[in-house]
């Protein structure tokens, strides 16, 4: 069973350095709870998390199925609860694809292959929260 660690060692205040797979972050809080802001805060890296894996997905099938796009994005939309411990307990995914004469049903495939199949994100959070997502289809 392959096993992966990260470290995050505190540096000063709120500030700590994370160290994934050799590179390194900083993560810090907003100054009115102590921080400096020297960095992103450790949530949205949930978001990050889930537009990389099915980006990730997306794209490699897409290049498998001979598909050729001129732009690709994906933007992750998390609604957060009010109470403490605020948690996301919805995520919105949307895949941006720019080109001409795209397959959509290509697209949809590469998608749902992702969010279904392969996305190890997408298959965790599904388990904690709602998960919704849509194509969006720019002409070049």
């Amino acid at each position: 069973m392959q096993k992966e660690r990260v470290t995050a060692k505190w540096l000063d205040k709120m500030a700590f350095e994370a160290e994934i797979n050799g590179h390194k972050i900083i993560l810090d809080a907003e100054t009115e709870v102590g921080g400096e802001n020297r960095g992103p805060q450790p949530k949205p890296f949930m978001l990050v998390a889930l537009g990389g894996c099915t980006a990730m997905d997306v794209i490699s099938i897409l290049k498998k199925m001979r598909v050729k796009v001129d732009k690709f994005n994906v933007h992750v939309e998390g609604d957060l609860t009010e109470e403490h411990p605020k948690l996301y307990y919805k995520m919105h995914v949307i895949y941006e694809f720019t080109g001409n004469n795209l397959p959509v049903d290509k697209l949809k495939k590469a998608v749902d292959l992702s969010e279904n199949k392969y996305c190890g994100v997408s298959a965790v959070y599904k388990k904690v929260m709602k998960l919704t997502s849509e194509i969006k289809i720019i002409e070049s």
